[in-house]
């Protein structure tokens, strides 16, 4: 398995253009940079292995910082500090952040050091330590809600699962990873998790997959020639053509990526060195086998990076050794198979405990609780809903209901429209329509407005003095501005333009019918609203109305005309004021006054 570089998001930059080139590094120079100079030189610095130089720049970020009393600063330099230095010295700059970060109270600042903390223990392959630092650093990432850390620490988790042979799961993070745009906005973030990937795709011998993805990462290197990157394909390349058995390609790839990856002191120059003693030993050719897993070996002892490989590694060495009856090589192989599987057996054993225990259990709880919480949000919004859902139906059965109920009432007008027409129509032809004793009388009688006409139908023969003292009472009002025999003369004008049916001409006004009638229109007015009870648009409108009720009811031919054809016939501008006005006068509306008359026709 191929140690692949851990993430350090919001920290490491790479591929800087180094300002210093040409100077000295000497405090003069320094002061005339700001600190995302100073920044961006030192890892550059870092990146070119010019480990003198980082030191330098850092030490002096640190003092400037301090000397400003600059506390976002220090913390920075800590960090930049930290990558350049040995074990101890870089702990003692993380820790020393820690503090700051407790002193102010800092949550984010505390989940950024924790998780440097476990990138420097997984370098240094201490991978007990790492974990532990990564599960606090989840912890406060988690606290904040910060995402971005959440997900970094995700990241290096699931190398260690790669490192317990836990393949399959690390697989799924990375690939849930390289397809989130937020995280993998970054080229080189997005080709490390595609190298990753690749890398557990062929630990669980899914080749077709890793292919694809290795020329995927190729392609991507076209525009972007990251020498790093290329050589991390180069090897994963030559592992594809192992396990296909294609061993000249992949000793071809091999030896490239090992070429560059010793020359700038990478730990993963040893997974490239085992792999290569496993081409040998397919190739028969055990003597390089044994020479490049002898090398493995003296890196190993070197810089104590250990993976499980290793114990196949020395018994490889031993029986080698034994074969050629070295004695005393096999003595030290098995000494050193025992120094180091007793410490893979620690990392391995702490590990498959612990990572269940401190991460998946805990994750898979947050999992648990997320769905309940879910379905919970899904009740809640089913249940509110549903009472939507009800309470739209209750207002839609009331409305129906009050339809209905409205739709009964007014086909019970309609029902009596027609009766009290066909009644009275009944009563001219068998000639009981009563005599009226004189034009006058009928005059006065018409003239009294509706209301006074229902009070006087209520009232007895006792009564007449009172009806004669309320017509008094209108005669009275209009004799102190009009004279009687205007008001006569007006209203038998106005008898016969009802008697003539002259109201069903378009167009009519108070203007234009006061001039017919040669008066005035505040006269006309006056007298109308007086003697008729109501103004003169709505005097006109009922005239209409009330012949169109019975027109409607007599003349079967009139009725079956179309609606905006009878409205202009009445003398209305279009079909919509006409049925407007009809309800407004009748309390039912057209379409049903029409139904109930072919019904009771029928």
């Amino acid at each position: 398995m191929m140690r692949l570089k851990f993430w350090i998001l919001l920290f490491l930059s790479l591929g800087f253009d180094c300002i210093f080139a040409q100077n000295t590094l000497n405090e003069n120079v320094l002061r005339k940079y700001n600190y995302t100079e100073l920044r961006d030189s030192f890892y550059d610095y870092y990146n070119s292995d010019k480990v003198v130089e980082s030191k330098a720049i850092a030490s002096f970020y640190i003092k400037k910082a301090k000397h400003e009393r600059n506390d976002e600063q220090i913390t920075q330099g800590y960090i930049i500090a930290h990558l350049s230095e040995n074990f101890n010295n870089a702990i003692r700059y993380l820790d020393s952040m820690i503090i700051m970060s407790k002193k102010s109270s800092n949550n984010i600042s505390m989940a950024k050091v924790y998780l440097l903390k476990g990138n420097l223990y997984y370098k240094y392959d201490k991978l007990k330590f790492s974990l532990d630092n990564y599960i606090l650093g989840l912890k406060y990432a988690k606290i904040n809600k910060n995402q971005e850390l959440i997900d970094a620490t995700n990241m290096n988790i699931a190398y260690l699962n790669c490192y317990i042979g836990k393949n399959l799961e690390a697989a799924r993070t990375f690939r849930y990873y390289l397809y989130n745009e937020k995280f993998t906005a970054d080229k080189y973030q997005q080709d490390q998790t595609r190298v990753s990937l690749v890398n557990c795709y062929l630990e669980i011998n899914k080749l077709d997959s890793a292919a694809i993805f290795i020329n995927e990462g190729l392609k991507s290197l076209r525009l972007n020639k990251n020498q790093y990157t290329l050589n991390q394909y180069l090897y994963l390349s030559g592992v594809l053509d192992l396990k296909r058995g294609k061993y000249k390609n992949t000793k071809e790839n091999l030896l490239k990526s090992y070429n560059y990856f010793s020359n700038i002191n990478d730990n993963n120059v040893n997974y490239i060195l085992y792999s290569l003693g496993k081409v040998y030993i397919r190739l028969g050719e055990n003597n390089k086998a044994f020479e490049y897993f002898t090398l493995l070996d003296s890196n190993v002892k070197k810089n104590s990076v250990t993976f499980l490989e290793l114990r196949e590694v020395y018994m490889y060495l031993i029986n080698y050794s034994k074969q050629k009856n070295d004695k005393e090589k096999q003595l030290y192989f098995i000494d050193r198979f025992f120094k180091v599987d007793k410490k893979l057996d620690e990392q391995f054993t702490y590990l498959s405990m612990e990572l269940p225990r401190k991460y998946d259990t805990p994750k898979l709880l947050e999992e648990k609780e997320d769905i309940i919480n879910d379905l919970k949000n899904r009740k809640t919004i089913l249940y509110s809903s549903i009472s939507i859902l009800i309470l739209l139906l209750l207002v839609v059965l009331y409305l129906y209901y009050k339809s209905k109920k409205t739709e009964k009432k007014q086909i019970k007008i309609a029902q009596d429209l027609i009766n009290s027409i066909a009644k009275r129509n009944l009563e001219v032809i068998n000639n009981k329509l009563p005599e009226i004793s004189s034009q006058n009388a009928e005059i006065n009688e018409k003239s009294i407005p509706e209301e006074l006409l229902s009070d006087i139908s209520d009232i007895g023969t006792d009564n007449h003095k009172m009806i004669e003292e309320n017509i008094g009472k209108i005669e009275n009002k209009l004799a102190k501005t009009i004279s009687e025999d205007v008001v006569q003369s007006i209203l038998k004008e106005l008898q016969f333009f009802e008697n003539e049916e002259l109201f069903l001409k378009k167009g009519i006004t108070l203007t234009s019918l006061a001039k017919s009638l040669k008066t005035n229109t505040r006269y006309l007015s006056e007298i109308i609203n007086i003697y008729k009870g109501k103004n003169f648009a709505t005097y006109l409108n009922d005239l209409r109305i009330d012949y169109a009720i019975n027109r409607l009811a007599i003349d079967r031919k009139f009725r079956s005309y179309k609606i905006p054809f009878i409205a202009e016939d009445l003398g209305y501008n279009n079909e919509q004021a006409f049925t407007l006005a009809f309800k407004k006068r009748t309390g039912t509306t057209l379409s049903i006054y029409l139904k109930e008359i072919e019904k009771q026709e029928v």
